[in-house]
């Protein structure tokens, strides 16, 4: 199991694990260069049309999803941690610069996100915790289908990367 820099609060957080046969290398690629981003990122028939990265702390991390109807959802989020090939972290609750966010519309939530890589013999153990404020928003993060719609992403980004070697 992935070492955590945290303990998970199950009221509170969200986790999806699975080993995958991808390096580290791909995986970080996948999640930190826009241009691969937008292959994978939302869970189909979903799209993410853009997508901006500057890769440091305090840097912003945005994407804009499109339904399948083509309505756009834009997401700024800044980073808090980068290691490279190893752990990425970032938020919504910060926008870039750590500035405080606006306020979120009645439907959306803040919470934190963030991506453990662990090298394995064959590819990697892939780890995503979501960190939310309080527990209804866990809740309705959880009932959105965080555990599918992660998955899905991840079989995403997984054939994206693979059809590249």
């Amino acid at each position: 199991m992935t070492s955590l820099p945290y303990n998970i609060e199950p009221k509170l957080d969200l986790k999806f694990e699975r080993e995958v046969d991808l390096t580290p290398e791909q995986i970080w690629a996948a999640w930190t260069q826009a241009e691969h981003v937008v292959h994978w990122f939302t869970p189909a028939p979903w799209k993410t049309i853009d997508c901006e990265i500057d890769l440091r702390p305090g840097g912003m991390f945005k994407t804009v999803m499109a339904s399948p109807e083509g309505e756009r959802f834009p997401n700024v989020g800044c980073y808090l941690e980068v290691v490279p090939n190893h752990r990425l972290v970032w938020t919504n609750s910060v926008g870039p610069g750590f500035r405080p966010a606006p306020p979120q519309p009645n439907d959306a939530f803040f919470f934190t996100a963030s991506i453990h890589i662990e090298p394995l013999a064959q590819g990697s153990r892939y780890t995503a915790v979501v960190v939310h404020g309080d527990e209804a928003a866990c809740h309705r993060h959880a009932m959105m289908g965080f555990q599918e719609g992660w998955s899905k992403a991840l079989d995403q980004l997984i054939s994206y990367m693979k059809a590249r070697e």
